[in-house]
């Protein structure tokens, strides 16, 4: 980005950046949250089998973290992030076919290379450069909340594309009926996400200059200082917890039919209220980091989403008074989302340089995004062996699980950050 550039400028940047970052992982999450009752059985599969697909996702997509972050210092966000596009959205013309298990598997294989590779570690350096020195914590709020915003509404529009597809009584379609309005679903999705690739193409700058300066390579030493920060390492742990918080927010659509009774829509339209909150809850926890601080803001997200998950492993949520429900799987989604609106944020009190952010990224990622090879089986595991509210209940006990990790990680990080900051001072003086 350059040194000045005009507030039009900068506000169309930011909104290019958050739709992107959320089109790109439309076909491989959204869709899957929440029209998960429904894929299972139009493609034929068990929870544990879509949870296996996910695991491979997130194997190749831990591969690709590391050596995406040094692509994202070499090369321009523009180049990385439109071809990650394109390329992800030919996935969606397969996906739209319903191929069986082991072509599924596969498909999600390589959206791991086109979403990670080519695509995260550019996104995350070209909102750190747009937040600049004082704006971190409103600059990844503002990119997660916006992109909770898109995919909120993504969500709204197919499931109504989806509800009037099928019959009135919902109980009643066919499976051919809910295979035909999930494909829609699906090219609706992929449409979306190969004409975002041609917006970004023309909306983002291309940012050559600012990488043809050879103090901006990388190199082997380079990466030696971000392999020895302890606060990388601890912020790595950090998005670990939260991330595996986010995954969790996949299950609820099955948890509402599988606890409460609700039907295919009712379970879709619960995801998307769940969706509806991470726009707010993102921008608030970003505004809220400036104020207090990255670190403080995610102690205070751990604990609220804790304590949600505890009462769900509890098992004090009354079937028959859904609103109970609906509370807490809001207050779980706020504090999930803000986690994702300000954990990179945490990298201005790791102390890590701005150019060395796509290296840092790639290093936390890679630990921080495992939960996408563990967490799929893990969910299919426990619901498709504890029949009704028994399996989502041992699962969000591993989420509080999680949560109380992350608190942990998050007290050791503010330690650690603390003595950094301190030594930091010492040597300039």
């Amino acid at each position: 980005m350059g040194a000045k550039v005009s507030s039009f400028q900068r506000t169309t940047l930011i909104l290019m950046l958050v739709v992107a970052g959320e089109a790109v992982f439309g076909l491989p999450f959204i869709v899957a949250r929440v029209f998960r009752p429904t894929l299972l059985d139009v493609f034929g599969i068990t929870n544990l089998q879509l949870g296996t697909a996910f695991s491979l996702y997130g194997l190749v997509a831990m591969l690709a973290y590391f050596p995406g972050g040094p692509l994202a210092d070499r090369f321009s966000p523009r180049w990385l992030m439109a071809l990650a596009l394109a390329t992800t959205s030919l996935g969606g013309v397969y996906y739209a076919s319903v191929p069986g298990v082991t072509g599924l598997t596969l498909l999600f294989g390589f959206w791991g290379v086109s979403t990670v590779l080519l695509f995260w570690a550019a996104l995350i350096r070209a909102t750190r450069e747009w937040g600049g020195e004082h704006s971190q914590g409103t600059g990844f709020g503002i990119l997660d909340g916006g992109r909770g915003l898109f995919a909120a509404l993504l969500a709204s529009i197919t499931v109504a594309a989806f509800d009037a597809l099928l019959p009135t009584d919902v109980a009643s379609a066919t499976l051919e009926q809910r295979g035909d309005a999930l494909r829609l679903v699906i090219l609706i999705f992929t449409g979306i996400t190969a004409a975002v690739a041609v917006l970004v193409w023309f909306a983002v700058p291309d940012g050559k200059s600012e990488r043809i300066d050879s103090q901006r390579r990388i190199s082997l030493s380079f990466m030696g200082r971000i392999l020895k920060n302890p606060s990388v390492w601890l912020q790595g742990v950090i998005v670990l917890c939260a991330y595996t918080g986010f995954k969790g927010a996949d299950d609820f659509a099955l948890f509402a039919r599988d606890a409460f009774g609700f039907d295919d829509v009712e379970s879709a339209q619960l995801s998307t209220i769940s969706l509806w909150v991470r726009p707010f809850a993102a921008v608030a926890a970003g505004l809220l980091a400036d104020r207090i601080r990255a670190s403080r803001a995610v102690l205070l997200c751990f604990l609220a989403a804790g304590l949600g998950d505890l009462v769900i492993a509890l098992g004090l949520l009354v079937p028959s008074a859904a609103w109970m429900m609906y509370m807490t799987i809001v207050g779980v989604s706020a504090a999930v989302f803000g986690l994702r609106g300000i954990y990179f944020a945490l990298f201005d009190d790791a102390r890590v340089p701005a150019m060395l952010t796509g290296t840092a990224v790639g290093l936390v990622s890679v630990i921080g995004y495992t939960p996408d090879i563990f967490m799929g089986p893990v969910m299919g595991y426990l619901t498709d062996n504890y029949a009704g509210a028994l399996g989502h209940q041992y699962l969000f006990g591993v989420l509080a699980g999680f949560a109380a990790v992350g608190l942990v990680a998050t007290l050791v990080f503010q330690r650690v950050a603390l003595r950094t900051a301190a030594a930091a001072v010492r040597n300039a003086g």
